[in-house]
């Protein structure tokens, strides 16, 4: 009798599992680019009643410019705008900008639309049915047979479930995938008011995309070896992310970087990092989402950085702003070129915390 005779049906032609690596990236911004200050003198200034507290946020931010898609000194009316309104222009934008986003990413990786196995999108500021990832996939042209993957409502940590998910495809199929994470944060302007948590939200975010490739076993690039995740449930209320009649409308406690230090050293050492025998300091590059200064402040005290560790979190939050999921990404393509494990961290609504090691070679 035959080895295979003698297997179970159920588990017959499994393939061992694949090595999925990311083999290419590319981040796009819309057409409108503004400076923290213009955008603070020809349009905040005015929404916020010239209020001291609001124009020391906008200049204490740590951002020097940023990109959207709308641009509320032309179109001011924005904060009025409804719900459906807004999700009109989402995909209006959207589109235009994810096809710009993947075509670069394949073409850095050497593929063709039609090589992809599964397009996973992720967005947290705009729904539309047929989604972005389907309209996409058409446009693009990509096989009928593509398999699909929508993320929504993570927030700011989307891309690293988003790289969990498509990294399990990529070593239990054998083929390549695709992670788009796009945010237009501009749709959705809040009505002028003196909620500190909505003027910060105003004074941090900005839009952009963002797209990886994964091979399997690819020679070269980013190795994807774990992903782990916590969520302390009795904060959930420092972080929201709301639908209302008026768009989306961001809630965000001064007291989150206080609550990710009390986790960010388990999350990386503990969990992260001690199950693969290695230690902050074998770390070669960290990828941080730069949710504000004081976040990064928090993650290089707790994690004890040295001074340049983060870098490439706070030069990309100084030109680009928060951008949502597609930060970390465009911070990963930032890292040093040198040989060796990388951490990819981010922090969302929850409270949650999810980090991603990665091993460049």
């Amino acid at each position: 009798m035959h080895l295979s005779e003698k297997v179970h049906p159920a588990v017959r032609g499994l393939r061992a599992a694949a090595r999925p690596v990311v083999t290419g990236s590319a981040h796009s911004f819309p057409a409108t680019r503004t400076s923290q200050s213009d955008l603070w003198a020809d349009f905040f200034h005015e929404h916020y009643s010239g209020l001291p507290l609001a124009r020391r946020i906008f200049e204490n931010a740590g951002i020097g410019s940023r990109s959207t898609a709308v641009d509320p000194r032309t179109e001011k009316a924005v904060s009025t705008w409804s719900t459906g309104q807004r999700m009109a222009r989402y995909i209006k934008e959207a589109l235009p900008l994810g096809r710009q986003t993947v075509t670069a990413a394949l073409e850095s990786a050497g593929l063709a639309p039609q090589d992809v196995g599964l397009l996973a999108v992720a967005s947290c500021t705009g729904y539309t049915t047929p989604g972005l990832d389907l309209r996409l996939a058409d446009e693009l042209g990509m096989s009928s047979k593509v398999q699909r993957l929508f993320v929504g409502h993570m927030g700011c940590y989307a891309a690293i479930p988003g790289l969990g998910a498509v990294s399990d495809f990529v070593a239990s199929r054998g083929r390549p995938a695709v992670l788009l994470c796009l945010e237009l944060t501009s749709l959705h302007v809040q009505p002028p008011t003196d909620d500190l948590e909505q003027i910060v939200a105003h004074a941090l975010f900005a839009d952009a995309a963002a797209a990886v490739v994964l091979e399997p076993n690819a020679g070269s690039g980013y190795e994807v070896l774990d992903v782990v995740a916590v969520t302390d449930h009795s904060t959930a209320d420092l972080m929201s992310w709301e639908i209302t009649d008026l768009g989306f409308k961001m809630g965000l406690s001064p007291k989150v970087p206080d609550v990710l230090a009390q986790h960010v050293g388990e999350v990386v050492r503990d969990q992260l990092l001690a199950p693969h025998g290695l230690a902050p300091e074998d770390v070669t590059g960290w990828a941080v989402h730069p949710g504000g200064k004081r976040i990064l402040e928090v993650v290089g005290e707790r994690l004890a950085l040295p001074d340049d560790a983060l870098k490439a979190s706070y030069d990309v939050l100084d030109e680009c702003g928060n951008c949502s999921s597609p930060t970390v990404l465009m911070v990963l393509e930032r890292m040093p070129s040198a040989e060796g494990p990388v951490v990819a961290l981010a922090f969302g609504p929850g409270l949650t915390l999810y980090a991603a090691l990665l091993r460049r070679s």
